[in-house]
Parts: C-alpha cells; sequence; structure tokens
C-alpha cells in the first residue's frame, strides 16, 4: 500500500526518508513543493496529488508535513488515518512530534516505523503493543544500550498480538486504577456582522486515559447519546450495543486512546457565547480610515468568558494604527499588518472596545476588501453542545477505580469571509476542569 514516506518541515527540507520496497527518488517530492507553493497556507495543501506514476498523500501535524508515496489506487482517508497514527506514536513516544525529537530518537524512529507497516501494509498501531515491541526511550535505556549495543526492541512479541483483544496487553497491574476521559469539540462557525449565526457545526472526539489492572470490561453511558451523529468508533467498541442502547461497551486498551469521534450537525444545538460589533471603513481619496470593535457576552450560561484575544488581519496599505482600547492591550505589526489585541476577562457591566485611525500608504487605492477577524477565549467548566456522560460501569474486576470527566470546547478550521460581512470563532477554549474536587465526580 504505502511504498515510502518522507518527513518534510517548513522550510521544505527532507530530513527523514523510510522505503519499504525499493527506493523512491526524492524528486518525487517536486510535486508536493509545486502544490505548497501554490496554497496560500500550509494547511491548505491539497491532501491527494496525482502524478504521472504516483500518488502523494500527506497530513500537516506540528509544523511537520508526512507525504506518503502511493503506487496504486487505496482510500487516501485510510491512508490519512495511519499517516496520524505515526504522528500520534511519536507524539507518545517522545513527548512531542517535532524534527528535533524525532532526530534525537532517529533509531527509535525507524524501528516504529518498521513494525508499523508490513512490506507497506499496517501491522501493529496500538500504542500499548507497540510498546511491548520497541521500548520507550529513557536516559537509562540510552546509556545502557550504547555501552552494550543493545537496541530498544523487545524480545518476546506481544502478549496482545497474539489474542482476540490485540489493542489490550495482558498482566497489566497498577496500585492506583484510575480511568479518565475527556470530550473534546471543536466549533466550525460562520458569524455575520449582525451576530446572526451563518454555520455552526461540532467536532468531537473523546479521548480516554486508562489505568486499569486485569481485563475490565466497561459501559460508557451519556444523558443525551441522540445528539451524536456520525460516530466513528475505536475497534474495542461493540458496536450492536451502541446501536440498540447508545451504550459504549468495551474493552479497553491500557494506556492513552482516542474512544470515539463525533459530529452534532444540529445548528441550533451550538451556542455562540460572543458577539462582536465591527465597523472598519476607509475613505475614498483619503490616507486613514476608521476602526471601531466592541466585544460583548451573548449565551455565555452564567460563565465569565476569559482569555480574549482578537486577531485581524488588515490590508496590505495599512502603513500603522493609532487606536484607543477600554480594556486590555494591543499590537500592530507592519510587517505582517496583523492587529492583536489582548482583552481578558468580559465583564457585562463595561464592555471592551478598541477605536482609532488606520493610516494607510499616500496615494494608494481604496482597499477593496475589509479584514477578516479571528477570536480567541476561554469559558471554563461549560461544555457548548450539551452532551454530558451519565455513568461508568465496570465489570469482570473487582476492585473499585476511580474514574473522572473532563469537557474541553475549542474552535475547529473554517473558512473566513475577507469581505466584512463575517467573522470567524478561531481558538474557542470552553473548559470543565477534571472531576472530583476539580469537577464534577462520575458515578
Amino acid at each position: 500500500m504505502i511504498h515510502s514516506l518522507f518527513l518534510i518541515n517548513c522550510s521544505g527540507d527532507i530530513f527523514l526518508e523510510k522505503h519499504w520496497k525499493s527506493v523512491v527518488s526524492q524528486s518525487v517530492c517536486d510535486y508536493f513543493f509545486e502544490a505548497q507553493e501554490k496554497a496560500a497556507d500550509v494547511e491548505n495543501v491539497p491532501p491527494v496529488i496525482s502524478t504521472p506514476h504516483h500518488y502523494l498523500i500527506s497530513i500537516y501535524r506540528d509544523k511537520l508535513f508526512f507525504v506518503s508515496v502511493i503506487q496504486t489506487e487505496v482510500p487516501p482517508l485510510f491512508v490519512i488515518e495511519f499517516l496520524h497514527r505515526v504522528a500520534d506514536t511519536f507524539q507518545d513516544y517522545f513527548g512531542e512530534c517535532s524534527e528535533a525529537a524525532i532526530k534525537d530518537n532517529v533509531v527509535i524512529v525507524y524501528e516504529l516505523l518498521e513494525e508499523m507497516l508490513d512490506n507497506g501494509f499496517p501491522l501493529a498501531t496500538e500504542s500499548n503493543i507497540l510498546k511491548e515491541l520497541i521500548k520507550p526511550p529513557t536516559i537509562l535505556r540510552s546509556v545502557v544500550n550504547s555501552i552494550t549495543g543493545s537496541s530498544n526492541v523487545g524480545d518476546t512479541l506481544p502478549t496482545g498480538q497474539l489474542s482476540n483483544i490485540p489493542w489490550r496487553r495482558a498482566g497489566v497491574k497498577y496500585t492506583n486504577n484510575e480511568a479518565y476521559f475527556d470530550v473534546v469539540e471543536e466549533i466550525d462557525a460562520i458569524i455575520d456582522k449582525s451576530g446572526s449565526t451563518v454555520f455552526a457545526e461540532i467536532q468531537g472526539v473523546i479521548d480516554a486515559c486508562i489505568k486499569l489492572s486485569g481485563m475490565p470490561d466497561l459501559s460508557l453511558s451519556f444523558m443525551n447519546p441522540r445528539l451524536l451523529d456520525d460516530v466513528s468508533f475505536h475497534p474495542c467498541i461493540r458496536f450492536k450495543r451502541w446501536e440498540s442502547e447508545r451504550v459504549l461497551s468495551f474493552i479497553p486498551p491500557d494506556g492513552n486512546f482516542r474512544l470515539i469521534s463525533y459530529r452534532v450537525s444540529s445548528q441550533n444545538l451550538v451556542a455562540i457565547p460572543v458577539y462582536v460589533k465591527h465597523s472598519i471603513s476607509f475613505k475614498e481619496n483619503s490616507s486613514c480610515g476608521r476602526f471601531d470593535i466592541t466585544i460583548g457576552p451573548k449565551q455565555n450560561m452564567g460563565k465569565t468568558i476569559e482569555g480574549i484575544t482578537v486577531t485581524v488581519h488588515m490590508p496590505k496599505v495599512v502603513l500603522n494604527m493609532n487606536l484607543t482600547t477600554t480594556q486590555g492591550s494591543y499590537t500592530f505589526d507592519p510587517v505582517t499588518k496583523v492587529l492583536t489585541w489582548d482583552v481578558g476577562k468580559i465583564t457585562p457591566q463595561k464592555l471592551p472596545s478598541l477605536k482609532g485611525l488606520v493610516n494607510l500608504q499616500s496615494g494608494a487605492p481604496k482597499p477593496e476588501e475589509n479584514p477578516s477577524l479571528n477570536i480567541q477565549f476561554k469559558i471554563q467548566q461549560l461544555a457548548i453542545s450539551g452532551l454530558k456522560v451519565n455513568r461508568l460501569d465496570m465489570y469482570g474486576e473487582k476492585y473499585k477505580p476511580f474514574k473522572g470527566v473532563k469537557y474541553v470546547t475549542k474552535a475547529g478550521k473554517f473558512q473566513e469571509d475577507v469581505g466584512g460581512d463575517f467573522f470567524s470563532i478561531g481558538e474557542y477554549h470552553l473548559t470543565a476542569a477534571h472531576c472530583n474536587s476539580k469537577g464534577r465526580k462520575l458515578q
């Protein structure tokens, strides 16, 4: 399936390559570089590129491009999912998926790629299986390996590889048995100038951190599971029970994993917590313009909106800006033409505003397009879609584990209208802290 893999940094340097069959020349990446030059942003590079003899399927993660070379037609999403698994594995092993971390652990990287793909086809992609095959790097293990000449490759085949539950290793033991679930949601939204929602959708995932001894059998139920559309499951989920009862029943992998991903497509369920009123105007045959922005709470459900930052990409003819703010501080970069307003918290009694003059290049024509807006903020202890975990039940083991849930909502990626009629929610965090003393404890 996958013939070769190239890792490329933002500078366009190929710093690592892996071939599972015959060697493919680096020149095949020239097609990728051409598409990258045409894209307005690094995240807008086409994920599938057709060349005369190959297909290039890529993802962009942590300022790195993972570019795979395919010689025959395969489902692109299958390859994209595998590339994300590779990036997640590097993150799990090294703490970060960066060029420096990969170069520092290049031997382990090649060992992992050799185990994850067999002759171009995915083999072992579960984290707990890989950690039995390839030991994670530690300072002590690195010293011992350098002295003895040994490697991180395990001596025995993982027990999970030989069972009908390949995602969980046998003989797991913990002193403290814990099960945590993170409900992470991303909002895609377009808001018009009057504050009305033009488009809104939630993409969500439930990530789990399971540290339970033995072979527990878990059942996770929700108060309102009918909210979820297009649910995608980890292989451990029993699909028939979800279909009949809307309950997640599974024997979990050991450690961190993604339990499900889902979508909430009903627009009336997406509450937008803030509104922005803005007036940005430029005069004909004039070297100045007016700038006026006000932010206020909309549907914050009684919670304080904090950590607010507004980013405005001004036209290229703007030289500088003389503004006055009632709250927070602002900066304007004359090179990138980006205005950043750090607002902080919103108090309904006094709405933050930023207003003043915009100075343009002398003799320059009036900008044809008004700038787009991007907002970042946080709301503590609030889940925006209304999805709530009801309870977690465990069978098959006699001990009583500690169980908890955390909710996080943030903005997803979507197109911004640059005509002045829309603003976008950019890095949108609504957080409910962990359970127990910091949040709600599961039953």
